[in-house]
């Protein structure tokens, strides 16, 4: 689940944002009245959406941009004037906010932030031994019988792998069975 944090110069107004994104059933995490603060909180959270003004006390709105770490985004809420200045990969609102477009760009970066962490690549599971030996067993016969480097065959076995739709395991004790049962 993504966090939310209100950064504003003033506290109040933080806390507005709050107290609206709150009646649509949105929970703040943090609301902060510096660049550095939202960065402390940032870094203790795993993903989120930082909700702030153009212009916090310690830093400018695109050097926090900058500093937020991949699976954070920024929606920018600022003036008219500031907005030709926006980079396009910034979501912002202009002031005067209407409370359901802000709620309902909070929603659609949250979603989009999901959509995104679900992505994440987990990393492969680690091979046990045996797994392991049908691999290298397989290659070996097939540089034996087919005179083929240890590349060509490990390469042999994983786009064998591949087109057959199992993983280089059983691609690889598939090959195994054939060449030992002719």
């Amino acid at each position: 689940m993504s966090s939310i944090i209100i950064a504003f110069p003033k506290i109040e107004d933080a806390k507005r944002i709050r107290i609206l994104l709150e009646r649509y059933g949105f929970e703040t995490a943090a609301l902060c009245t510096t660049a550095s603060k939202v960065l402390s909180n940032v870094h203790q959270m795993d993903s989120g959406l930082v909700i702030c003004s153009y212009r916090l006390p310690d830093m400018h709105y695109s050097q926090l941009a900058n500093y937020l770490p991949e699976y954070f985004e920024m929606l920018l809420l600022t003036v008219p004037s500031e907005l030709d200045n926006c980079p396009n990969d910034i979501m912002s609102l202009t002031y005067p906010v209407k409370p359901g477009d802000l709620a309902g760009t909070v929603e659609m970066m949250l979603a989009q932030l999901d959509r995104r962490l679900k992505k994440r690549k987990k990393p492969p599971k680690k091979r046990t031994e045996q797994e392991q030996n049908y691999i290298n067993n397989a290659k070996w016969v097939l540089m034996e019988r087919n005179h083929m480097t240890e590349q060509e065959a490990f390469r042999y076995i994983q786009k064998s792998s591949m087109d057959s739709g199992t993983n280089m395991v059983e691609t690889a004790q598939m090959i195994l069975m054939l060449i030992y049962d002719s």
